[in-house]
């Protein structure tokens, strides 16, 4: 990779990435600017890149038949002299999506790379190229800035005449990358055409495909609600020059699922085993997402980015190994009270023990202590970590206890907790002081979200491990709950870490790109 040593502007913008928020005729959306042939293959989603660090990143399309996908890079957004990568086959077994790891990258560098698409029943019938670009973190100490949401197309507010808004109102503060905290799609929340609102008025969902009209429970249904997804114009030109960071929670599988969830009373499901269905799921997430890829454990989505010596990213995934939802009052941690389980906890313990990076950032699907209910009408069984009881630890709790008091004890400094799940946005200071179990040094926890779905909340807190509540962002009573995206209470939170200083600043911001709340941490330093 020694041709890369070109420097670009961080503010270069793609003018061919305007064919990256393009998707076909049928869609009902516009048709790229550039003519291509009638018989040409063509790249029907856009294009996305992820996990991206200071030498590689993931990049990412889709196409609409069989194909032979060519793959450039280049630090140039003319793509003069490019590096030629070797092409990789979409075929139907992937659903003609393909992704691959670019490695070799120079550090603190705009990368560009391009596909081009040859269809495999005549190899000669070429695809116009589309374009996208990211920049690959830094190896030495500079100004940071990445966002974060979650839950996205849930409830059953979809595409509307104004799309998925919060996208681009995040891509105008051009982050590094974008953080997607879970519920990437509802494949539990169908959508309709309309839905009639309180005011006389009515939400039109300009967009609707068949498997968004009905849960997921097959393969291509799921792929469908990441496709369906990718059909808004925000969400593709956010793909094209920003980085995505993706986890996931419940609904890329069905509510609330455990290996205690029945849906045998649920009549919209023919397909009644969780199991199948989280396997089905779990295969489109990685289809459809330029997440890496572990080798140890193709499917798993806990990992850590390092993004240069101020930041590792470290991805907690609180729904594969979790023991089933009950009521989560054990007294013993065993697998039927955890909720990180065994190995990941292992993993997260070592790997933020070897951290050198000023900023630890555990990005989590769920929060610590906002109580979230298995069963909300009763509020009855935990469905994230707390369990409502304001108590010494118990249940989960005690899972994250022991990872509280390991951080402690282990000098581990500079933790900052990020989530969404819940649908309204918060600032919380984990006390020690003032809380139920002590043995822990204080952090931040910051809460954002929705993206695109409905506005619930607040929640009720449990004063186990003391959180302060410093700023909440959710509906009022007199509005009520599942508010459209159009009532505005949508949610994201950018943060920036100063080059020079190392300061963390957390803001919380709506979708009108208005700030609601703002905290600047300063590091704590090793003697």
């Amino acid at each position: 990779m020694s041709r890369i040593t070109s420097t670009l502007s961080r503010r270069t913008l793609l003018k061919s990435t305007a064919a990256t928020g393009l998707f076909a005729a049928t869609s009902g959306l516009a048709m790229p600017f550039y003519a291509r042939a009638a018989n040409a293959p063509s790249f029907t989603h856009g294009i996305q890149s992820g996990d991206v660090d200071s030498s590689s990143g993931m990049i990412w399309t889709r196409v609409d038949r069989p194909s032979r996908i060519q793959m450039e890079i280049s630090t140039v957004e003319s793509f003069k002299d490019p590096i030629r990568l070797a092409p990789m086959n979409a075929l139907p077994e992937s659903d003609f999506a393909v992704k691959r790891l670019v490695e070799n990258l120079p550090s603190d560098q705009e990368i560009f790379y391009r596909f081009t698409a040859a269809d495999l029943s005549d190899i000669n019938v070429m695809s116009e190229p589309v374009t996208g670009r990211f920049r690959t973190g830094p190896s030495s100490r500079r100004n940071i800035r990445f966002a974060w949401s979650g839950d996205t197309v849930g409830q059953g507010w979809g595409i509307d005449d104004k799309g998925m808004y919060s996208y681009a109102t995040i891509a105008r503060h051009q982050p590094d990358f974008f953080l997607h905290s879970g519920d990437t799609i509802y494949a539990d929340g169908p959508l309709k055409e309309s839905v009639d609102l309180p005011d006389g008025t009515k939400w039109v969902n300009k967009v609707v495909i068949p498997e968004k009209m009905k849960v997921a429970e097959t393969l291509t249904e799921y792929r469908g609600q990441w496709k369906y997804n990718m059909m808004d114009e925000h969400v593709r030109a956010l793909n094209a020059v920003c980085p995505t960071f993706f986890q996931w929670d419940d609904h890329e599988v069905t509510n609330n699922w455990s290996a205690s969830k029945s849906l045998m009373a649920d009549d919209r499901y023919t397909e009644k085993s969780v199991a199948l269905l989280s396997a089905r799921a779990a295969r489109a997430f990685h289809e459809m997402t330029p997440i890496s890829y572990t080798p140890a454990e193709p499917g798993r989505i806990y990992r850590k980015i390092s993004y240069g010596p101020m930041m590792d990213v470290f991805f907690i995934d609180l729904r594969s190994y979790r023991g089933p939802n009950g009521e989560s009052k054990e007294t013993v941690l065993d697998d039927n009270s955890r909720i990180v389980g065994a190995e990941q906890m292992r993993w997260l313990k070592r790997e933020l023990a070897n951290s050198r990076a000023t900023w630890k950032i555990l990005a989590c699907d769920m929060p610590i202590g906002i109580i979230v209910w298995d069963n909300g009408k009763e509020k009855k069984g935990a469905e994230a970590i707390s369990n409502g009881d304001n108590g010494p630890a118990s249940g989960r709790e005690l899972e994250i206890a022991d990872l509280l008091r390991y951080i402690k004890t282990s000098g581990i400094t500079n933790t900052v907790w990020l989530t969404a799940d819940v649908h309204y946005s918060a600032a919380h200071y984990y006390n020690p002081d003032k809380a139920q179990f002590q043995d822990f040094n204080p952090f931040w926890e910051f809460v954002a979200g929705p993206i695109h779905a409905g506005s619930f909340g607040p929640n009720d807190m449990d004063a186990t491990f003391g959180p302060e509540v410093k700023f909440v962002g959710a509906p009022t009573k007199e509005q009520g709950q599942n508010l459209p995206p159009s009532a505005g209470l949508q949610f994201f939170g950018l943060v920036d870490i100063d080059g020079a200083t190392e300061q963390l600043t957390v803001r919380l911001i709506n979708r009108d790109d208005k700030e609601l709340y703002k905290v600047t941490l300063d590091p704590v330093r090793m003697i």
